[in-house]
């Protein structure tokens, strides 16, 4: 029986309950939370966020049918507010003959607009559904507050290695086609490279090679048998544009190692496959921070106004902005100063905990604090020559640390020489 007749492998070997479930162990492994609601039949409404290919759908249906829950289903990219009305007068009706509420799963739901969002509020908040969203994008960004507040995010990571061996290794043994020949994974270094984390790569390039042998009983899996098969049909693994992950990271790498000519590469390839330029833009704006930095900080101000810019002319055009913003990264001075500081100082507060903050620091907007010596002694900047006089802003036990480092560029070696100007010998820079 040719395979290419029947289901596609990924949804024959769609896990059923959690026992069959792969990978995040981190959230339904035993003792884990997600496990843990789901066992106790009590869940509210999240948001699962993570890569393609990691289970968030397959996760999604398994809690509604261990739950014995109703399950509605929207896709972002078809449904727009009266779908998601229909399906909240749905879930009212469900009610009557099953008094928990059903689960409403929305796929992609960084794609739903504030309006489709504000339409979900309600039933979310009244308990009429409860609702799992799923999303390959920061929910913080493209999620609305009022909703966001509402959800737990939990956050799922890409398969590791062992998980994805376990998979394959089950499928080649239970599937009911693929059981029926003698499958073997002599060499899965390659298998594993371009599968990158997702379980349904793993499974689409599994089926391509068996595919492409399918008049043979014994299919043995090689490295050179798995790159010799996906160079043949590249597109085979890969159906829904889910190389978008391996494409912005050498974007950004192009832009963080100063070569416009790869970022613009890979701009174009994003630009020619269809990538949402919302996404492209934001990781200009995180470039822009994260990678140019004090180094010049006009960088953040121009991915700002190409953001800005991106939602107000739209595409084709778009593209010309995001070409400018890239290449000014690209050739920008690049300093990761502000970037470090901040980890440094979280670093710090995980170490130390909640330090009080130093009394002079604090606000005295009654009496009583005033009695209780909140803000007293403190130094009025503007009070001084200059602006400025040296005082303490850190708490007791960790005052005198420097969280920011400045790098050798000429904007930081400009602000370097200010702060050792004004704070001497108090500060080491």
């Amino acid at each position: 029986m040719s395979v290419s007749l029947v289901q596609p492998l990924a949804e024959r070997v769609r896990p059923k309950s959690l026992d069959e479930y792969v990978g995040q162990k981190h959230l339904v492994g035993e003792n884990a939370i997600l496990r843990k609601m789901i066992e106790s039949g009590r869940i509210s409404s999240f948001i699962l966020w993570g890569p393609p290919g990691v289970g968030k759908t397959t996760l999604a249906g398994i809690i509604a049918k261990k739950l014995e829950r109703s399950f509605f289903t929207l896709s972002a990219i078809s449904s727009g507010v009266k779908e998601v009305r229909e399906v909240i007068e749905k879930a009212k009706t469900a009610r009557l003959f099953n008094p928990e509420p059903p689960i409403l799963f929305i796929d992609e739901i960084h794609r739903f607009s504030k309006a489709q969002q504000d339409s979900l509020l309600g039933a979310v908040e009244q308990g009429i559904v409860i609702l799992i969203g799923a999303t390959t994008e920061n929910p913080s960004f493209e999620v609305i507050t009022p909703l966001l507040s509402r959800c737990q995010v939990y956050v799922l990571k890409h398969q590791e290695d062992e998980d994805l061996l376990e998979l394959a290794q089950r499928v080649i043994k239970e599937d009911k086609i693929l059981k029926e020949k003698k499958i073997f994974l002599d060499e899965t270094e390659s298998l594993l490279r371009f599968a990158g984390g997702d379980a349904r790569k793993l499974l689409n390039i599994i089926e391509l090679v068996v595919n492409a042998d399918e008049n043979n009983d014994e299919i043995h899996f090689t490295n050179e048998r798995v790159i010799e098969r996906l160079q043949e049909n590249p597109n085979a693994y890969d159906k829904n544009g889910e190389m978008h992950y391996d494409i912005i990271s050498a974007f950004i790498k192009s832009i963080r190692g100063s070569d416009p000519d790869g970022a613009i590469y890979w701009l174009a390839r994003m630009v020619d496959g269809g990538e949402d330029p919302k996404f492209i833009a934001r990781r200009l704006v995180i470039s822009a921070a994260e990678d140019i930095g004090l180094a010049n900080p006009n960088a953040l101000l121009l991915a700002n106004a190409c953001f800005d810019a991106i939602h107000k002319i739209g595409w084709p055009e778009g593209r010309i902005v995001l070409a400018e913003t890239t290449v000014y990264l690209a050739t920008s001075p690049k300093s990761n100063s502000a970037y470090l500081s901040i980890n440094d100082a979280l670093a710090k507060v995980k170490e130390s905990g909640n330090l009080p903050v130093p009394l002079h620091l604090r606000n005295a907007p009654t009496k009583l604090m005033e009695k209780l010596d909140y803000g007293k002694d403190y130094k009025y900047s503007h009070n001084y020559p200059g602006h400025f006089v040296v005082q303490e802003f850190l708490p007791n036990g960790i005052s005198g640390t420097q969280f920011w480092i400045p790098q050798d560029n000429p904007a930081e070696n400009k602000l370097t020489e200010r702060m050792k100007y004004l704070w001497g010998n108090h500060k080491k820079y």
